[in-house]
């Protein structure tokens, strides 16, 4: 696709010489002729609101210019062009043509509604950036305008390839923007709408918007790239004929009626190769490729026998994608031939069909009447796609979250494993068993413990491959892990382990700031449950939360003191009051969860002294009374410490340090193990002292025990053994 046609400035006459039944354009700008020309697929009413439209659009823009000092109305002109060459529908040409008067004018949503109908308003208003909102920062800005964007495409698809042509259009005409705000544009080109472009099957476009962005991102290293090509070009001219030869005279040989075509990999795709597989430009062998358009699917095959007959195929090269489809529709076999001179050569073989979807992708479905059905499936695989889109907005936490979880959805290279049942399933590469859970279910995905891959038993952190069966085991008590956010893949399992944990420290948190205002209700002289309905609401409403739980949630994170809620709500006087007692302390199981978090520092255990430290945003920290971080900050932040005490039965076992030194001694670790096995303690870690220290070693264990009764009868029995001459609790 080629908008630099429709680039062309305005410079004379206007919409109004192009009236609707009148094909003489003589006196309209060359630009616009040559758009309404590429509209003759249209009827002659859509024609014509599309000349109404263009007429709008120009007047809303009158006065505005692009940096390059042409009328703005060549951008939208350009935009609406591209369009028209995918064939698209009236209503995303008026789109186009209109995609930025909300933006840059003061015409309204409401106005192209009344003129050009809701659909296209709809549309406009998908693509209208929310300018009019203050943000935090650019970043955050640029997250929310992504999200709203992409939850449009989600209703309309239409909407991202206006946005797709918008944006090759900007990257065509940049040689007026400073060069850091180019560089960010394509950056955020490679990052978002490349990847987009890739997912809904969009090759060409994908091609050109990599290439342009690579420009602007590296422009030294395109140019240096470029010239290199340009110089092997033709030295390869003879290499590359002779291919094509012995490819066309195989095929001929075997009867196969195909067009073979050379083609050469975009610049980015082989700056990309040299970059993640460390090579010079003169160890990237093949830069070219052939595609081969046959009839028929079974004429693939029976290329592909022929070629692999002709030249030897390079084992683990070849790829079934017509059997098993890309997740965007993609279909075409590939696979890698040691040509003449050891060159080896890429081959993709498909039908028209799928040549037509490989290439235009979703557009597809406008361009080409002979694979509509083809294109209707791929709107399908297309809607389903984007509609989960929306399951990732509702899990995700704000607008940066959001976006990052679609820039991990956006991988296009991916892994295609089985269910038990044989249905075949695509995860990013690089997925593990985790991504492969939630794939399957929410449900199954927060109680997975195992699997087994191809009948073997596996962890959940497992890497799977191509072809892959995977099993997963469940148990009912599991539940997510924050560790997993280290290894999942996919934007889907990521939201969903991510929304859990939300919840889960809610929760808690929730729990924890209800404790906390008790505490300080009945320091008032007030019984909480006797505080009215209507005091709870008035005082949630003015405090700008939506509900009790999110109030209490507050105070249990940090963000908000308990004391002067409390105060809040004894200051109205339908609270009734009763005798005020001393301030008892809050009660710690240790089992909270993430709103309550015991210190690693110290690892308090039952029966320690504790003091309770409200961490901004991040709940309750318990430490030792004699915790020398905990001194510290109690003499810097006295306001953020609270008396907190030990639930007389946790019924929990906590991890506590001790440090042993003993004989250094043939068995002396295995003795001291089975004493603490003995004593009903777990050991989590072990350790030695690097250093040799002679007659003696020190080992250094992290046991779980109940509580400090348990701790000391393990220590004493330790202290009996023979080998041992000393033992201490081992805090930091």
């Amino acid at each position: 696709m080629n908008t630099d046609a429709t680039a062309i400035s305005i410079a004379s006459g206007s919409a109004a010489d192009a009236k609707p039944g009148n094909t003489n354009y003589t006196n309209a700008d060359p630009a616009f002729r040559v758009f309404v020309d590429t509209l003759s697929y249209l009827e002659p009413e859509e024609l014509a609101l599309v000349i109404e439209a263009y007429r709008f659009s120009e007047e809303a823009h009158q006065g505005q210019t692009r940096l390059s000092g042409e009328p703005y109305i060549t951008h939208p002109l350009a935009v609406a062009g591209a369009l028209a060459e995918w064939r698209m529908d009236s209503q995303a040409i008026i789109a186009a043509l209109l995609h930025d008067v909300m933006e840059d004018t003061t015409v309204t949503k409401a106005e192209i509604a009344a003129r050009f109908q809701k659909p296209v308003a709809d549309l406009v208003d998908g693509l209208s950036k929310l300018e009019k909102i203050e943000f935090q920062s650019y970043q955050v800005a640029q997250a929310e305008n992504f999200r709203k964007m992409l939850m449009a495409m989600a209703h309309d698809l239409r909407i991202v390839m206006i946005k797709l042509a918008d944006r090759l259009h900007n990257l065509q005409t940049m040689a007026h923007v400073r060069p850091d705000k180019r560089r960010r544009i394509a950056r955020e080109t490679l990052e978002i709408y490349v990847p987009i472009a890739t997912r809904l099957g969009l090759n060409n476009i994908s091609r050109q918007l990599q290439d342009l962005a690579f420009r602007h991102v590296h422009p030294m290293r395109f140019r240096v790239l470029k010239r290199a090509i340009n110089a092997v070009r033709g030295n390869r001219r003879e290499l590359l004929s002779k291919i094509l030869d012995g490819i066309h005279s195989k095929l001929h040989e075997e009867n196969i009626e195909a067009g073979v075509f050379g083609r050469e990999k975009s610049l980015y795709s082989i700056y990309r190769k040299m970059a993640e597989k460390h090579l010079s430009f003169s160890q990237v062998l093949d830069i070219y490729g052939f595609r081969i358009i046959v009839r028929d699917i079974p004429t693939c095959y029976l290329t592909l026998g022929a070629l692999h007959a002709r030249y030897k195929p390079v084992p683990g090269k070849f790829k079934d994608y017509i059997a098993i489809p890309k997740g965007n529709g993609y279909q075409s076999l590939h696979t890698t031939l040691i040509g003449p001179y050891g060159t080896p050569i890429e081959i993709q073989i498909r039908t028209q069909s799928m040549h037509n979807l490989a290439e235009e992708g979703i557009a597809s479905h406008w361009l080409y009447k002979d694979s509509e059905e083809s294109g209707a499936h791929l709107q399908v695989k297309m809607h389903k796609w984007l509609h989960s889109l929306l399951e990732l907005q509702s899990s995700a936490g704000d607008s940066s979250e959001f976006l990052e979880h679609v820039k991990v959805d956006l991988f296009p290279d991916e892994v295609y494993v089985f269910t038990p049942k044989g249905r075949i399933l695509a995860l990013p590469r690089g997925a593990t068993v985790i991504d492969f859970a939630y794939a399957v279910h929410t449900d199954i995905g927060h109680h997975c413990v195992a699997a087994r891959i191809d009948h073997e038993l596996s962890s959940l952190s497992a890497e799977l491959a191509n072809g892959n069966q995977v099993e997963i085991i469940t148990a009912p008590q599991a539940s997510p892990n924050p560790a997993w956010l280290t290894y999942v893949k996919s934007g889907r399992a990521r939201s969903k382990i991510r929304q859990y944990l939300r919840t889960k420290q809610q929760d808690g948190s929730s729990e924890l700031g209800e404790n906390m205002l008790n505490q300080e209700l009945l320091v008032l002289g007030i019984r909480p449950s006797e505080v009215p309905t209507a005091v709870w609401e008035r005082v949630i409403r003015d405090s700008g939360k939506k509900s009790k739980r999110e109030f209490l949630a507050d105070i249990g994170l940090g963000r908000g003191l308990a004391t002067i809620f409390a105060r809040r709500l004894a200051a109205h006087g339908e609270v009734p009051l009763v005798e005020a007692g001393a301030p008892a302390p809050l009660v710690v199981r240790g089992t909270e969860g993430t709103a309550i978090q015991l210190a690693t520092c110290c690892l308090p255990i039952p029966g320690d002294p504790i003091v309770g430290y409200l961490r901004q945003g991040q709940g309750l920290q318990i430490h030792t009374a004699n915790c020398s971080v905990a001194l510290k900050s109690r003499n810097s932040e006295p306001s953020n410490w609270i008396r907190v005490g030990w639930e007389p039965e946790t019924g929990k076992y906590f991890d506590v340090r001790i440090k042993v030194t003993a004989l250094n001694v043939r068995g002396v670790l295995g003795r001291v193990a089975t004493g603490i096995s003995q004593a009903g303690a777990n050991i989590e870690n072990v350790s030695m002292d690097g250093e040799n220290l002679g007659m003696y070693t020190v080992l250094h264990f992290l046991v779980q025990v109940s509580g400090r009764l348990h701790l000391a009868s393990l220590m004493r029995r330790l202290r009996r053994m023979t080998d041992v001459v000393r033992i201490v609790r081992d805090q930091e």
